[in-house]
């Protein structure tokens, strides 16, 4: 799904307050009655099978140990009946979908809990306990749904964990299932694929602010659940933001195919890398006739490069092992995954895999047929459509991903983002060009009444070109920033794709309010950051190192960690920061001998050097001056930085 560490994180664990958008234009609400007829969304099948095997659902919320909502799940129940006028009617049949929430029993011995969270987690019934598959994103919510389960199915102890991929949604949680203590005195199994830690603690600390930033608009976190607000994720209902840890495995998945027994279960799993997760494994129950596809498959057409960034998935690989799939279940009965609801049925398995398949593929083969044509990738995107045959299939419409923009993924998985043109290899910055083809244009004001004019037509894509102009031009033109959040107001209204109505919703909300106040909060990742090896948060560091101030300078710091027994050397040398493995080297401007839970903390951002000024698990020797100079070259950005003003 999602990012691990920072990618997810909002800027604190209360949404900050947003003013509702307007009504539907009419040219929306003739593009969403447009969807309703085009597509079967009457269908019920998927309705029986989100509602198959449901045992109980839980009331009321769960909260933080500050006394903060992390989920509440009485907050979507607006979610039924007709679409109404602000929601795309496919989207909304989605939505209603994600919304069967609670315990339910897949087959004999398998149960899955629901929106408890983004993703589900699954519970196999072994010999002595409960193997816990993917610990959802946060201690709370996965301490919660098993709590739940032992309430309807029986107190058992969890006798191993399967951790399906690398995305915090499936692992954050793991603490709240077993502490890392009971982990080892009961020797519990800790299953996950080969290269999982390494991914799960490193994905994101070096773009981190900017992905947690971008992810509040994928996510829409600070809007409010309403009709004109959030509605669905794609993948589920709504991310947890609570306290976030890992465990590490016991037994890594290292072959393309490996059974194992855990509990006196039967498991073959299988290593499915380089596809949704640098890290992932699916696997089958085959005493149980069960196939459990992780998160390489949903009931959704999937990312290909998240709107919040990443780094591009691989759609032929992710289509080799949907073919793969097809042969792995042929004796399955029960699909079901890490998000939305379960599959029953060999024949409707393989129809949904062959689908699923044949998207990425397509996708892909079309993608490339039109590099090779010479096409660029807004043109592409405006030019591929599905076949009937995909198109009308509900399972792998872009409820989470989009085809526009999966397609622009393979184009830069292969060229990269510039598309051929000399004109865009050293193009103006946008707030240049704002300002000149303002001046083209006749100014600000006529601009605006230019995108009126469109808004008016329902031309809502050229009224936000023209309207991003102004205000990256100007960006306190209020009539300009009323009508472009009017105008994402109504995009958002008719985006199929969760993550894409989410976007024009925050938008929007930040168009009105402004950018949020408070930057990214990690303290909620204390105990996971702990298992991220030192190496990248001081690669991290240099990223951040400011260039132009480091210019001339020449400063030397040892880094010693008293705990572990490690310590390293920190240079800047031609304005770039280095660092290696080794003993203090003897020249060096200062030495900062500390201990890692205090580093940890320094660079999550929740303490500084200040707050241990009197531990004794901190010292510094040398030039506490040279040791601040080094320090304040290195940007502490705040992760509140504007996306739709500058």
């Amino acid at each position: 799904m999602v990012a691990s560490l920072f990618a997810i994180t909002g800027c604190n664990n209360k949404a900050e307050v947003v003013i509702t958008g307007g009504d539907s234009m009419p040219a929306t609400l003739k593009a969403n009655e447009k969807f309703a007829q085009e597509l079967n969304l009457e269908d019920q099948q998927d309705f029986e099978d989100a509602k198959r095997g449901f045992i109980a659902r839980p009331e009321g919320k769960i909260l933080d140990a500050n006394g903060n909502v992390l989920v509440d799940f009485d907050e979507f129940k607006f979610v039924e009946g007709k679409a109404p006028p602000t929601v795309n009617p496919s989207l909304w049949r989605h939505a209603i979908l994600n919304a069967q929430i609670g315990l339910f029993k897949v087959t004999d011995g398998i149960y899955q809990l629901r929106g408890f969270d983004v993703g589900n987690m699954t519970l196999i019934e072994g010999k002595n306990g409960w193997i816990v598959v993917d610990a959802l994103t946060c201690r709370e919510s996965a301490a919660a749904a098993l709590a739940f389960a032992r309430k309807h199915l029986g107190d058992k102890p969890v006798s191993a964990i399967v951790f399906t991929h690398s995305h915090i949604d499936h692992f954050g949680g793991a603490l709240g299932v077993a502490p890392a203590k009971e982990v080892a005195e009961r020797n519990i199994p800790v299953v996950a694929p080969e290269g999982f830690m390494a991914e799960a603690t490193s994905e994101n600390v070096m773009v981190g602010t900017a992905m947690g930033r971008r992810s509040l608009y994928q996510f829409g976190k600070n809007l409010e659940r309403s009709p004109k607000g959030m509605v669905d994720t794609g993948l589920g209902k709504a991310v947890a933001y609570g306290s976030f840890g890992i465990l590490e495995p016991t037994q890594l998945i290292t072959q393309a195919s490996q059974e194992l027994t855990l509990d006196g279960v039967r498991f073959v799993f299988y290593n499915v890398p380089g596809a949704e997760a640098p890290a992932e494994l699916t696997f089958t129950v085959p005493d149980k006739k069960a196939y459990a596809g992780a998160e390489n498959m949903a009931q959704t057409m999937h990312n290909l490069l998240p709107v919040r960034g990443a780094k591009v998935r691989d759609a032929l690989r992710w289509a080799a092992y949907m073919e793969q799939a097809l042969e792995q279940t042929r004796d399955s009965e029960v699909y079901f995954g890490q998000h939305n609801w379960p599959i029953w049925g060999q024949k409707r398995i393989a129809e949904f895999i062959t689908k699923q398949r044949d998207l990425y593929k397509y996708t892909h083969d079309q993608t490339v047929r039109l590099i090779n044509a010479g096409y660029t990738p807004r043109e592409i995107a405006d030019k591929i459509k599905l076949p009937k045959s995909l198109e009308s299939y509900l399972g792998v419409r872009g409820y989470y991903g989009d085809l526009r923009h999966n397609v622009k993924a393979v184009y830069q998985f292969y060229l990269g983002a510039y598309d051929g043109n000399p004109a865009n290899l050293n193009s103006l910055p946008p707030q240049e060009s704002a300002k000149r083809y303002l001046d083209l244009i006749g100014g600000a004001d006529k601009t605006v009444v230019a995108a009126q004019t469109a808004f008016d037509k329902g031309d809502y894509r050229w009224t936000a070109e023209l309207l991003n102009h102004v205000v990256f031009a100007e960006p306190d033109h209020q009539a300009a920033k009323d009508l472009l959040a009017r105008t994402y107001d109504q995009m958002g209204y008719m985006a199929e794709a969760a993550t894409w109505r989410n976007s024009y919703l925050t938008a929007a909300a930040e168009l009105r309010n402004g950018p949020p106040k408070k930057g990214i909060d990690r303290s909620g990742f204390i105990d996971m950051l702990s298992q991220t090896p030192i190496e990248r948060f001081l690669e991290a560091m240099a990223a951040g190192l400011d260039g132009p101030a480091a210019e001339g300078k020449d400063l030397k710091v040892n880094l010693v960690f008293s705990d572990t027994k490690e310590s390293f050397v920190l240079w800047i040398e031609n304005a770039v920061l280095h660092h290696k493995k080794s003993e203090p080297a003897a020249d060096a401007n200062a030495t900062l001998t500390l201990t890692k839970p205090i580093f940890i903390r320094m660079m999550a951002g929740t303490a500084g050097i200040k707050d241990f000024l009197f531990n004794d698990d901190l010292k510094i020797d040398g030039s506490r001056i040279d040791l601040v100079r080094f320090l304040t070259l290195i940007d502490k950005a705040p992760g509140t930085f504007a996306i739709v003003t500058k």
